[in-house]
């Protein structure tokens, strides 16, 4: 089995032989030998048949001719050592530098491209590779994809080199985040491809203005609705055009967190402070120990106030509005804090449980942080 390794600009063609055959015709391994192909002989002779003509030479040109081909077999082997050698200490420097590197697509196989890198040969894993390339036509498989970019050149950084197992790793999607991941920030909203649908949530392809897509970010199922979500797939679908919001995002580990429901105002918010309007509120009714309760509150909300009453800084529980929310968000008892921070003494907090949403009104000294504490305080004391 014979495997080219390289050509000499005298002519010269050589190749490694790892196996040799036996006399018995058995195969067993030798120590490599090169071929040399000489533009005088015209015929294939191996070192071993070189030596053989030095020694069967009669002549002194003969003798001349076999050892010039001995010398060039070893030089040009030393030559080519050297440059491997060169070539996997400059791969280990783009490595370590995050340097660019423009490769050229040498072929492709199932699992991802073979790129050129001088002497030498890398991959790169299809999940490695830009959704840019996927995204102009999808009815496209990875592999059509693959093919069409052979012979082309790409911007891809190294990321992994392994001199002793010959691999160097490249990956596009590290070069695209260098270029872009700079560009995004928590808040900003673009549109998206979603690319595909797991479990715990969907991933979806960032759309930028060039109308190219160089980015994949998560929306996490629970950012996926405000209702509750029971099978991802029931809401996206693979190749479907959302528009998200980004949460959060860091260049460094490569991550991206979006959000579809952030796209929408919380439905509790919604509830309560646009379908009913502040003006049609009728008056509250305090729940302290001389109150009388006009309002029905949700299963297990009057202990809660009743602990919340004992703690050193709340002076007086209210009850407010309960509505109905549009959706199901939570089946158990909840309260939430506002971010409202407290006017003259007084602070909203808001019970929720299934559909239902209760205003609690507190008359407090405290801060939104000893608020904070003295919920948590109460609600640890609820069997």
């Amino acid at each position: 089995m014979f495997a080219a390794v390289g050509s000499s600009p005298r002519g010269f063609a050589l190749l490694s032989v790892p196996l040799a055959c036996k006399g018995d015709g058995n195969r067993s391994p030798v120590r490599p030998s090169w071929i040399v192909y000489g533009p005088r002989s015209r015929q294939f002779l191996s070192r071993t048949d070189v030596v053989k003509r030095i020694a069967s030479s009669r002549g002194i040109e003969e003798r001349e001719s076999a050892l010039e081909d001995l010398r060039h077999d070893s030089a040009f082997e030393d030559t080519m050592l050297q440059r491997r050698v060169a070539h996997w200490r400059m791969a280990k420097a783009y490595k370590d530098s995050s340097v660019v590197y423009e490769g050229r697509v040498e072929n492709y196989n199932a699992g991802g491209l073979l790129i050129r890198f001088h002497s030498l040969v890398g991959f790169l894993p299809y999940p490695q590779l830009s959704p840019s390339h996927s995204c102009k036509d999808l009815q496209k498989s990875i592999h059509d994809v693959a093919r069409e970019l052979v012979g082309t050149y790409i911007s891809v950084k190294v990321i992994e080199v392994n001199e002793k197992d010959a691999n160097i790793i490249f990956s596009e999607k590290q070069f695209h985040w260098s270029e872009f991941g700079r560009r995004i920030k928590v808040g900003d909203v673009f549109h998206g491809m979603v690319s595909s649908v797991e479990d715990y949530g969907a991933f979806v392809h960032v759309l930028f203005p060039d109308g190219c897509y160089y980015l994949t970010g998560l929306v996490h199922i629970s950012e996926v609705s405000w209702d509750l979500i029971h099978d991802i797939r029931d809401v996206l679908h693979v190749g479907q055009m959302v528009k998200v919001k980004v949460i959060y995002v860091n260049s460094e580990t490569s991550r991206l967190a979006l959000s579809l429901k952030q796209m929408e105002m919380d439905p509790l918010l919604e509830t309560l402070d646009m379908v009913i309007p502040q003006d049609g509120l009728t008056e509250s009714n305090s729940i302290g120990k001389t109150s009388n309760m006009n309002i029905e509150p949700l299963p297990g909300l009057e202990s809660i106030c009743g602990e919340l009453l004992q703690e050193q800084g709340i002076k007086d529980v209210r009850l407010g509005r309960q509505v109905l929310e549009k959706r199901v968000v939570s089946q158990d008892l909840e309260l939430w804090l506002s971010s409202v921070p407290a006017n003259d003494q007084q602070f909203t907090l808001l019970a929720r449980a299934g559909r239902q949403v209760q205003e609690v009104h507190l008359t407090t000294t405290l801060d939104h942080d000893g608020i904070r504490k003295a919920v948590q305080h109460a609600l640890e004391r609820i069997p």
